[in-house]
């Protein structure tokens, strides 16, 4: 039997966070991308404008045939108005709903992370219990039976039920393992707090 390695919990849920950093950081670029052509193309409109060319130019009129042309100037710069307002409110729609699929993708993402830390927990509680009722039967077993079980297993995971027994059981199955095999055990045993910090 091979031992299975401890799980790291912030890599579990590490993905979720980084999909959802993605998916926001996507939303602000979109926001970003929509407000720089708006003010390019304004700029640009009133650039080319001519009623804001004969503003700045300040001719005076000088009959109704100027009256016309500057109402043609004006209607022609009301109706380019118009139709920029509505590349506005469009590009303000498509962000409303780019900001909903983005909320509703990350309420789906948290109600995921929810599901998966309850799995997670339930299977961790079903292990604890499953390696709680494993060690009671081996300690309730005859040593010299018990050892030859250990013998065979690998010196880590053997460890982890010896110590995980009361003392007196450990001390049993332990006298009736081979030297090698008792000695690589007891190193896994002492050594494994030495990495913990001292207070």
């Amino acid at each position: 039997m091979k031992t299975a390695r401890p799980r790291d919990r912030n890599t579990r849920f590490g993905a979720l966070f980084l999909i959802s950093t993605f998916m926001i950081g996507s939303a602000v670029i979109r926001a970003g991308l929509g407000v720089g052509p708006a003010i390019s193309a304004e700029a640009e409109m009133n650039a080319t404008d001519p009623v804001e060319s004969a503003s700045r130019d300040r001719k005076p009129l000088s009959g109704p045939d100027d009256m016309r042309s500057l109402l043609t100037l004006l209607q022609e710069r009301e109706q380019r108005l118009i139709h920029r307002e509505r590349q506005i409110e469009d590009r303000a729609k498509a962000l409303e709903i780019a900001d909903a699929t983005i909320e509703s993708k990350l309420a789906a993402l948290v109600d995921a992370e929810a599901k998966l830390r309850a799995t997670v927990a339930m299977a961790d509680g079903a292990s604890e219990n499953d390696l709680a009722k494993l060690t009671a039967v081996y300690e309730r077993m005859k040593p010299k039976e018990s050892a030859a079980l250990f013998e065979e297993m690998a010196p880590e995971f053997a460890a982890g039920f010896l110590a995980r027994m009361r003392p007196e059981a450990a001390a049993a199955i332990m006298a009736g393992l081979g030297p090698d095999v008792a000695y690589a055990i007891s190193v896994i045993l002492a050594g494994r707090n030495a990495n913990t910090p001292k207070t």
